[in-house]
């Protein structure tokens, strides 16, 4: 083939945009492009690579011809759209959790596990955003020494609540400045009876409280890994909170090993390892920081020292922007693979 006819469902959301602008930096085979949202944003215009389309409301018949579809409109949508959408012949990378623990389902890190995309039935789901992000850096070390158990604590930015999540740390930030109250209406989560302020604070919930007292984020980081390592009795033990950052996610990674791993071998394995950047110089104080990682597609690691509790324990510290590899850039390059493996040569 030539070329796809793309099609992206959510196309005016902050996903939908990054995908856009990576669809076109990274020169993907598209002969048509096909943006597509809900009634309310239905005929906005958007600009892709120098040409303007409109964008579309989602009809059954607007997946007519369409090769290849993300979505990026949340789960509920997702949910309503993907049967329409593989009936009429299209390959769904899905980027929500609605799909992500369904056993006909795989679930892709492209540096992980690309050989399972050809399974697919009609969907493919892109993990959580911190999920891609640990999981990228676990991989190397799991393969290489094994894995007995993992604690991680998130440090998540606030565009993974959305654009309001980025427009309410704006205003907050203004009003604390200014001496005025902050008011607060979207963290923790939207749909709950309380908010509290983001600016200037940190917020032990990312989603709402599910098993055990974990929240649904910390369920997704504990059973998204079990899937992508194909081990249903793999050890993550999470905590996310939500801090005061625009954009990139940082996570404090404790790793308990099989075998023994020094920080020198590690930093050796992760320098080589794909889709990783190894940023670990203490005496220059080079380490990874979400200012700096935001618009990059590498998830960065470093403070790689000796967990000096345990016979083999190593902490890390990780950062990634999730809006980019934890979720559009993860999409595209399962597109990329896929197309690359002849997953649309039988059409």
């Amino acid at each position: 083939m030539n070329g796809l006819h793309v099609a992206i469902l959510g196309a005016t959301g902050m996903v939908g945009q990054e995908l856009l602008d990576l669809l076109v930096e990274r020169g993907f085979p598209m002969k048509d492009l096909t943006l597509l949202s809900s009634a309310r944003s239905a005929g906005n215009r958007v600009l892709v690579g120098g040409k303007e389309y409109a964008v579309q409301e989602a009809t059954p018949e607007a997946f007519r011809g369409v090769d290849l579809a993300f979505f990026a409109a949340g789960g509920t949508i997702s949910q309503e759209w993907v049967g329409p959408a593989v009936e009429a012949g299209a390959l769904v990378i899905d980027n929500t959790s609605a799909f992500r623990m369904k056993e006909d389902v795989p679930l892709i890190v492209p540096e992980i596990n690309p050989e399972e995309i050809l399974n697919h039935r009609g969907i493919i789901a892109n993990p959580n955003c911190s999920t891609i992000i640990m999981a990228i850096v676990l991989k190397p070390i799991l393969d290489r020494v094994g894995i007995k158990r993992v604690v991680v604590s998130t440090y998540q930015a606030v565009s993974g609540a959305g654009g309001r999540g980025m427009d309410e740390l704006r205003r907050q930030t203004e009003d604390y400045v200014a001496g005025r109250e902050l008011a607060a209406a979207i963290l923790p989560v939207a749909s709950a009876p309380k908010h509290y302020p983001i600016a200037f604070n940190a917020i032990p919930q990312i989603d709402v409280f599910d098993e055990d007292g974990y929240t649904k984020e910390e369920w997704k980081m504990i059973r998204e890994t079990q899937k992508l390592f194909k081990d249903p009795n793999f050890k993550v033990s999470p905590t996310t909170i939500r801090i005061p950052v625009m954009r990139s996610h940082s996570e404090s990674i404790n790793v308990e090993t099989v075998s023994p791993l020094s920080p020198e071998e590690c930093r050796e394995l992760l320098r080589n390892a794909p889709g990783v950047e190894l940023v670990d110089d203490v005496e220059e104080q080079n380490y990874p920081m979400p200012l700096y990682t935001s618009g990059q597609d590498a998830v960065f690691v470093g403070r790689i020292r000796r967990d000096l509790t345990v016979e083999h324990g190593l902490n890390l510290w990780v950062v990634g922007d999730q809006i980019r590899k934890g979720a559009a850039l993860n999409a595209v390059q399962i597109a990329e693979h896929a197309y690359e493996m002849g997953a649309f040569t039988k059409k």
